[in-house]
């Protein structure tokens, strides 16, 4: 499963390099994205919690039925919201493809954009790199301690269960 933001050239780069592979749009940024879509101020709060509703069922079964219940409730009063709903909630809605235990995780993009600030902070430590070859070999060592830290130690998903 790849988990990103829904940037067009970014979900087509996806398609074409990682064909069949779930795709998981971000749900902080997908809340995010709502609110240029709600029609008044006073709204947003609501907004928010009923995207949150659907975000947070037990199952996509669930998640569909209060889906359609929001899209119906925003249909007159908030007809482009209506619309966006429709069209984009679907997308944050793969995760239910995996077990209960990593859904979780797998909501956001939090896991990729820890791993960069961890890169970024040790790569401003080393401050000059005399060649692009040396930045990779440090992000390459980084990349295969987290690994290793993952596979050893402290795991930040189960591997006991998979994507079904």
């Amino acid at each position: 499963m790849v988990i990103s933001d829904a940037h067009t050239g970014l979900r087509k780069a996806l398609e074409t390099c990682f064909p069949g592979t779930p795709w998981q749009r971000c749900q902080f940024h997908l809340q995010q994205n709502a609110m240029s879509h709600i029609p008044k101020v006073s709204m947003r709060a609501e907004v928010a919690d009923d995207i949150r509703s659907v975000l947070n069922a037990p199952d996509r079964q669930e998640a569909d039925r209060l889906l359609k219940i929001r899209i119906e409730k925003y249909r007159s009063s908030a007809p482009d919201l209506a619309t966006w709903l429709e069209e984009n909630v679907p997308q944050s809605l793969t995760v239910f493809q995996a077990p209960a235990a990593h859904r979780r995780m797998l909501r956001t993009t939090n896991m990729v954009e820890r791993l960069n600030r961890e890169i970024k902070k040790r790569a401003k430590i080393a401050s000059i790199f005399p060649n692009p070859e040396s930045a990779l070999r440090l992000v390459a060592a980084i990349l295969m301690e987290t690994s290793e830290q993952w596979l050893d130690g402290k795991r930040y998903l189960p591997a006991e269960q998979t994507l079904s």
